[in-house]
């Protein structure tokens, strides 16, 4: 609708060149519209086709980005699950291996506290045989050095005693001694003394008391101690009075019929004079 030569614009914004442009389009023939179309398009400037050209690569680009992405992604994440995989491998095995370790070492620790029990007990073992051992030492020291003592008295005792050979006789602190090998009465015994110019032993003390035990062997043996004179009335040969302590426990207890000492083990005891023993004569030394 025109209104003289005054261009009034359309109300739907169109003016009249885009009309007259869209009623061209709208007359080309629909077979040769590519032709149009194409020669339109040739009809643009350069610039505008470039334009087009960067728009439709950058369209196609994008997917292609995002395809390379996703697929890298995928890639990276497929790596990493391997990587993962491969480590939680190696960390079991390696945890297999300790484990291993660890039962190896608890083994070997039983093993060795095993071992330390045992040398435990073969050292207690050793302490208590140490200890045994030390104590039977101390009891042979002990009795080493009693017969150490021992030995001493005897050769005290030996340089004490001069043994002649003539006839057996003992000299013992300026005294002969002579133990007898057959056995008499007492008188009998009293008679072989006196003829060899000695008589009877006289026992003045327990020492020359033990000194007798000795040399006689503990046998009995006739001594010169008689009450033959005055029953009760212990005397020695040479006339002088016994001395106390020398008589055995419960002795003299024979009464009148038991007028003879004799000296064995435990001291003097009476018995009858006829009875045969042997005997021991002494005298001085001249």
């Amino acid at each position: 609708m025109s209104y003289g030569n005054m261009n009034i614009p359309r109300k739907d914004g169109m003016d009249r060149e885009d009309e007259e442009e869209m009623n061209i389009y709208a007359n080309v023939d629909p077979i040769n519209g590519s032709d149009v179309r194409t020669e339109t398009e040739n009809s643009q400037t350069p610039q505008h086709t470039g334009s087009d050209t960067v728009r439709n690569r950058s369209s196609r680009a994008t997917p292609v980005c995002l395809a390379l992405l996703c697929v890298l992604l995928l890639t990276a994440v497929i790596v990493l699950c391997v990587h993962i995989k491969t480590k939680s491998t190696n960390y079991t095995e390696e945890t297999h291996l300790l484990l291993t370790k660890i039962s190896n070492l608890t083994e070997e620790t039983h093993q060795q506290q095993t071992k330390i029990s045992n040398l435990t007990e073969e050292r207690d073992e050793l302490l208590t045989r140490n200890t045994q051992l030390t104590k039977e030492r101390d009891g042979l020291s002990s009795s080493n050095l009693d017969l150490i003592k021992h030995r001493d008295q005897l050769n005290k005792e030996k340089n004490e005693l001069s043994v002649r050979v003539k006839d057996g006789w003992i000299y013992y602190k300026s005294s002969l001694y002579f133990i007898s090998s057959e056995k008499k009465s007492w008188t009998e015994s009293r008679r072989y003394c006196t003829e060899r110019g000695a008589d009877l032993i006289i026992i003045n003390n327990r020492e020359e008391q033990g000194f007798v035990k000795k040399i006689s062997a503990n046998v009995i043996v006739w001594t010169g101690l008689t009450d033959r004179d005055v029953e009760g009335r212990w005397k020695w040969v040479d006339g002088s009075t016994l001395t106390s302590g020398l008589w055995a426990s419960g002795e003299p207890n024979g009464g009148n019929y038991e007028d003879c000492a004799v000296n064995y083990g435990p001291g003097l005891a009476d018995y009858p004079c006829n009875d045969v023993f042997q005997w021991i004569c002494e005298k001085l030394q001249v």
